[in-house]
């Protein structure tokens, strides 16, 4: 097992299907492995930081997901709740529609609204691109964007749309806000060999499902990069 990976992946479970059981044996797997955090619906934050109480594991949880066309009082309101529950990241989806039509001081705000509440009470918080459904050049000004409301990351993807992370994504995200913020990447992420590509990319923080397929599968002799 690679624990250097599995010290960077957010073990995520939000299928609309997801048990209240499906949670704990999430939690028991993170605790078991050693992941950065477990990522769940807003309604499960609460049993998952009752679990993790006293871990090192994080609580994260998604805001305004996996659209991101919710109201930003909306998105504000969540995350409220989500952090009075016991949250400890947010990953928050950005406007997508408002950024492709040009709305860009919308989309700044939106995000910024979300980052004052959330950093008021140490929260950080991730801003969902969703890559898939953006040019090259959208991608940029998203990164940027996010950077001057003051996020700590930019992730690639919800895993609900029609593409997940990419290598060369991750790279152009890297590229764009340099040091200064984390990049996420998320969605479709299986193996370690995945992995181990969008961590070399640029990628400080990786969401998976497969988290345990990825860190039992890993080789730990080539883990030396870290």
């Amino acid at each position: 097992m690679d624990t250097n990976i599995a010290k960077l992946i957010d073990h995520t479970l939000l299928k609309p299907e997801a048990t209240p059981k499906d949670i704990e044996k999430l939690c028991l797997e993170a605790i078991q492995y050693q992941f950065a955090s477990v990522c769940v619906n807003p309604c499960y934050v609460k049993l998952a930081s009752e679990i993790l109480k006293g871990r090192k594991v994080k609580v994260c949880t998604v805001i305004g997901f996996p659209l991101g066309a919710n109201r930003t009082e909306t998105k504000v309101f969540e995350t409220e709740k989500a952090i009075d529950d016991g949250a400890q990241e947010v990953d928050m989806v950005m406007n997508i529609g408002m950024l492709k039509g040009g709305y860009y001081e919308y989309v700044e705000q939106d995000i910024r609204a979300v980052v004052n509440v959330a950093h008021k009470r140490d929260v950080l918080v991730k801003v969902i691109l969703e890559t898939a459904l953006l040019t090259d050049e959208e991608k940029v000004k998203a990164c940027l964007l996010a950077k001057r409301a003051n996020a700590d990351f930019v992730k690639t993807s919800t895993g609900f749309s029609k593409g997940g992370a990419t290598a060369g994504d991750v790279a152009l995200m890297r590229r764009v806000v340099g040091t200064a913020m984390g990049v996420k990447a998320s969605g479709g992420i299986r193996s370690y060999e995945e992995a181990l590509q969008m961590i070399k990319s640029g990628a400080d923080r990786i969401g998976a499902s497969a988290s345990v397929k990825i860190v039992t599968g890993a080789k730990p002799e080539t883990s030396t990069i870290y």
